[in-house]
């Protein structure tokens, strides 16, 4: 009897034999993004890209005849086009028509004298029983009266728009070192900053540093300043508070001209309650965007959750996705709350301790339809784009091809790594950092999933948590930064600072990312204008003149991140190297570990020093070519960086072809030798 043919099985499936009970799991989430495809492409006879071209439709757009504008609105009995072109007032030639068949689109069309660049506008939208003002759901363009503080749609269709000088960009990111950085905090200054500042006064020190890629938070248009920019109102319009959209393009498009890639921090996993101001009850029907009933609320973010079961809202999500690409440049997204978007629970109150947590029936298959779609979309039209996902319950499969069972992610956020160094720093002395668990740590990932690394983001900047300088150094960094003053402490906090950065980018298996101003222990916390201090930007800035002073030892560390970006982007596709671990020994407190030529020495012991620490590497020459123990770092200078070592040819190991490399190791300190010759 003939056995009936059966698909292949998924590779995310033959990667990982644990996952083999779940197959079935595994190959419905696919089937379902197969299928989902179809339905939206008309079985292939169109692409994604075709699909997600709302925001070409929807919105604003200026035509040869005049203009047309065109909503999505199924529960409205009436639209007018209300603003600075009709004082504001209700008039029936600015009245919109339901487009006949549709699904609720509405649709007007005006003379070009109707309405002008710059106008200020809104819609007046009635429906049974009530209405109100809401600004367009594509609006490209919102800023906010500084009087009555109350947000517009601004008609946005300059004469001599914006014109990128670099057509095309293909990032070099082997490896991505990521800058993490917010607009309108990245000044000086105790204000809000702008695009051209930052293009004009950060992006030098990013390129200058070394990192070959920025990810911008709080671009997308949200009411609350303090919210970090993670209650979106408006998806399609760039915050105003920072600029215009042009200024936005010319930042995008000058960081391309200094070899630097330009990704989003994108937030698709919810949206601001406001109705006046975003989606919450956009025309009397609270849950045209979003899902109905106990799941239409985040219980933790107050804020409003997708319904991405529904055609509309993918068809809204994917053209945000494409939009930002085509018309900003965009060189990918960090998908915001991609844990919250897989679960029905948000992942709030769940361990995730084994696989079948992952599979058991508490997932949200309509969003994992979406992330898998959305990253296909994004890779349609760049092949080169870059996807990150924030998801913190480890789920298979997040950052694995489509093709092979998984959704399609080129990276995840390594978010064990930082928890593991806070928790580290907070609940261990010294004398307890076990070499074996930290390495375990850095390294603990699917082989099969790229990941990018970090020590800390802007999380652990926030007011609330700390710093990894703030946990180290604490109220010493007021009073013993100056050099030639540094105390104990300070000394200790700046030896373990080079340390755990360099160990967590140097194990990258992706990429590496640091949050703007980190990377030199910037000594105060992430606190937004509001109320409670008086709505003072003290904290909402970055003191870049600390860096800058050479009188101080912010320096040493802002140098050192230089040092060490520098270093592991000369070496072309560090990160798809095997991390071999060649000695650790937690008495000692010693690790020891290779990648391509070169070799990663660590010394956390707090008190004692190495003589004569022997390894067994390949045979040949050695040079340092880093090391966090030297004085222009903070250091204390006490080995001779300019000796070449040699290895030491042992005849029992002639065999394995290696010889003893050996090393002075002072106390808590770490060295990158290169090997130069055999």
């Amino acid at each position: 009897m003939q056995e009936e043919n059966t698909l292949p099985k998924l590779r995310l499936i033959e990667n990982d034999p644990w996952l083999e009970p779940f197959s079935a799991a595994i190959e419905g989430r696919h089937e379902n993004v197969v299928k989902k495809e179809k339905e939206l492409t008309g079985n292939g006879k169109t692409t994604l890209s075709d699909f997600a071209s709302g925001y070409l439709y929807f919105g604003l757009h200026r035509t040869r005849k005049g203009w047309v504008f065109r909503e999505w609105a199924p529960n409205a009995k009436d639209i007018y086009l209300v603003g600075d072109f009709n004082n504001w007032e209700v008039r029936h030639e600015y009245r919109l028509k339901k487009i006949k068949r549709s699904a609720g689109v509405w649709k007007i069309e005006l003379k070009h004298d109707a309405i002008h660049h710059g106008d200020l506008y809104k819609l007046k939208v009635c429906w049974e029983g009530g209405e109100g003002e809401r600004i367009p759901s594509y609006a490209n363009r919102v800023v906010q009266d500084e009087a009555t503080k109350i947000f517009s749609a601004q008609v946005w269709a300059p004469e001599n728009p914006y014109k990128f000088h670099k057509k095309v960009f293909r990032a070099k990111t082997n490896p991505l070192m990521i800058y993490e950085c917010h607009i309108g905090m990245s000044q000086q200054e105790e204000k809000v900053g702008t695009y051209n500042e930052f293009r004009e006064k950060v992006l030098p020190r990013v390129a200058a540093a070394g990192y070959n890629c920025i990810q911008i938070m709080a671009i997308q248009e949200h009411p609350y300043y303090g919210s970090f920019g993670y209650h979106v109102s408006s998806f399609f319009a760039p915050s105003s508070r920072f600029g215009t959209p042009d200024e936005l393009k010319e930042l995008i498009d000058t960081a391309h001209q200094m070899g630097i890639a330009v990704i989003m921090d994108i937030v698709h996993s919810h949206a601001v309650k406001n109705e006046n101001e975003g989606l919450g009850n956009f025309a009397g029907d609270p849950n045209q965007y979003f899902y109905e009933g106990g799941r239409r609320e985040h219980p933790a973010w107050d804020s409003l959750c997708f319904d991405y079961g529904k055609n509309e809202v993918l068809h809204f999500l994917l053209s945000n996705c494409k939009y930002w690409m085509e018309e900003y440049r965009f060189d990918g997204f960090r998908f915001d709350g991609v844990t919250s978007m897989l679960y029905y629970s948000h992942g709030l109150g769940e361990a995730f301790c084994n696989y079948a947590d992952y599979f058991n029936g508490h997932q949200d298959d309509n969003a994992i339809v979406y992330l898998t779609l959305a990253n296909k979309l994004i890779h349609e039209l760049n092949s080169k784009a870059i996807t990150i996902a924030e998801e913190v319950s480890g789920m298979p499969g997040l950052a694995a091809p489509v093709e092979d069972g998984g959704y399609g992610f080129d990276y995840r956020m390594a978010m064990n790594i930082p928890d593991y160094w806070i928790k580290t720093i907070k609940e261990r002395v010294d004398e307890d950092w076990k070499p074996s668990s930290v390495f375990w740590e850095v390294t603990n990932r699917r082989a099969d999933e790229k990941t990018i690394s970090y020590a800390e983001s802007h999380d652990q900047a926030l007011v609330g948590d700390k710093t990894i300088i703030f946990r180290l150094v604490d109220a010493d960094m007021y009073w013993h930064f100056q050099k030639g003053d540094e105390n104990y402490t300070v000394h200790r906090g700046i030896a373990l600072h080079k340390m755990i950065r360099l160990l967590t980018a140097s194990t990258i298996n992706g990429g590496y990312l640091n949050f703007m101003g980190n990377e030199f222990g910037h000594p105060e916390w992430i606190d937004f204008p509001r109320e409670g201090n008086g709505w003072s930007h003290k904290y909402a800035r970055r003191q870049w003149d600390l860096v800058d002073n050479k009188n101080l030892c912010y320096h040493y560390l802002g140098d050192f991140d230089s040092a060490m970006v520098h270093l592991l982007t000369g070496v072309r596709d560090i990160q798809e190297s095997p991390v071999v671990e060649i000695w650790h020994n937690d008495g000692d407190q010693i690790l020891a570990y290779q990648r391509k030529d070169l070799i990663f020495v660590f010394n956390f012991n707090p008190t004692k020093s190495f003589e004569g620490y022997g390894f067994l590497v390949k045979p040949g020459a050695y040079d340092v070519v880093l090391n966090t123990d030297a004085q222009a770092f903070g250091g204390n200078g006490l080995s001779d960086d300019s000796i070449r070592h040699f290895t030491n040819f042992d005849p029992a190991y002639k065999k394995e072809k290696k010889e003893w490399l050996k090393l002075y190791i002072p106390a808590r300190s770490a060295v990158v030798l290169k090997r130069v010759k055999g």
